[in-house]
């Protein structure tokens, strides 16, 4: 009796053993096909440039993986933003050229609305594409201020600055701006315009004067935009992927490689408190030093 329970215990071990084994060798096996190690890896990567542009450190961190990953052929840049800050706009920028000259395709895939920084970053692109009524363009650089000067007089505030270096409260919301304040800020302005317009005539292929002809802050159509060449062709997201993968040497129909959901706290409360828009909640932050948006 004690031989025929010992043989049944070994049995078991055995077979957990032999189960355990098998089930690290799947996760391995899922693990690597992940990393797209194995042959017949090869695919394309979707990389999501979702709502206002504020920190572009995780869109460049997942740019670099998949620039160095080598199942990775070819990156579809996924754009549905209003545009945002422009320090981390050009970063992403830069991030997308890298791609590039790793010798990965890159396309850009413009959603319901690519507008200002959205189109900035889809310019570093092989290639654009747009649905019609895509909402695209907005070229330009905006810093908005508010002045309650009078609002506090009113209610009986004085706001007391103590500075060092006379432009240190450029902005200040409780007074009027100066002549030479305006100035300095339209000339920093003026200087990340002509950046900005740079960088759009060196993605497209166009010359200075042909992008300063539609780069005035307006916003177009995708159709518009394909007849100004600000577009390369019109389709959505599977149109995109199709040309990704033929500028790789791919199947037309590729494997891909899908984009990482992140969590959002804007999304979050722009859901529970029912905000439509996806810059509704940046002009009610107050700053004293408002940054130079590249938004719609």
């Amino acid at each position: 009796m004690a031989s025929r329970a010992r043989s049944l215990i070994l049995g078991l071990g055995l077979t957990t053993l032999i189960l355990a084994v098998f089930l690290v060798t799947v996760w391995a096996l899922m693990a690597v096909l992940e990393d797209g190690a194995l042959p017949g890896g090869p695919r394309v990567a979707i990389v999501e440039v979702q709502g206002i542009i504020v920190d572009g450190d995780a869109t460049v961190r997942e740019l670099r993986e998949h620039m160095d990953n080598a199942a990775v052929r070819a990156v579809v840049l996924r754009v549905n933003s209003p545009g945002g800050v422009v320090g981390p706009t050009q970063e992403i920028f830069a991030a997308v050229q890298r791609v590039r000259k790793a010798g990965k395709p890159v396309v850009a895939s413009l959603a319901a609305v690519a507008a200002s920084g959205g189109y900035y970053v889809a310019t570093a692109a092989d290639r654009i594409y747009a649905n019609p009524g895509t909402l695209t363009g907005s070229i330009g650089v905006v810093m908005q201020m508010a002045n309650v000067e009078g609002l506090l007089k009113k209610v009986g505030v004085e706001y007391v600055v103590v500075k060092a270096g006379a432009y240190k409260d450029v902005g200040n919301f409780a007074r009027t701006m100066s002549p030479g304040e305006r100035r300095i800020l339209q000339l920093l302005l003026d200087d990340v315009y002509g950046q900005f317009v740079a960088a759009v005539a060196e993605g497209r292929g166009l010359d200075r004067a042909t992008v300063l002809a539609f780069a005035d802050g307006r916003i177009y159509s995708g159709q518009q935009a394909r007849a100004l060449k600000m577009v390369d062709e019109l389709g959505g997201l599977e149109e995109a992927i199709e040309a990704a993968a033929k500028l790789a040497g791919l199947p037309e129909r590729p494997r891909l490689l899908l984009p990482r959901r992140r969590f959002s706290l804007a999304d979050l409360l722009r859901d529970q408190l029912g905000i439509g828009g996806s810059g509704a909640l940046l002009p009610a932050l107050p700053s004293l030093r408002t940054p130079l948006y590249l938004m719609d």
